[in-house]
């Protein structure tokens, strides 16, 4: 290394050039054809269903009255989940809808 440098050279080796360097101008751009979308005009087509090979289900089997110690009828539920959880709630909300009184006597999957 050259241990005679001055100042100025020490100063673009450190800093680069103090000049401003020339920077080409970004090529003007050239104006894009115009383009109008339209909708295409379909007729309704009625949705189609996603053909599933499983669909996850279980049965829920309910005894209801509407006496207490009365008469007691037993009731299915068929329920689209894998929780057995959600599978009993959703049977008893719609049973409390016609039944005063519900109890849950199985929850199997199907």
């Amino acid at each position: 290394m050259n241990a005679d440098l001055t100042e100025e050279e020490m100063r673009r080796a450190l800093f680069g050039s103090t000049e401003p360097e020339e920077v080409p101008a970004p090529p003007t751009p050239q104006p894009a054809p115009e383009v109008v979308f339209t909708k295409p005009v379909s007729t309704p087509s009625p949705k189609k269903k996603a053909a599933n090979s499983f669909t996850p289900r279980l049965r829920v089997t309910l005894m209801v009255g509407n006496e207490f110690e009365g008469k007691m009828i037993e009731l299915v539920h068929d329920a689209d989940t894998l929780s057995s959880l959600l599978a009993e709630q959703e049977a008893v909300k719609t049973a409390r809808k016609k039944y005063k009184y519900v109890e849950v006597v199985s929850v199997k999957s199907m």
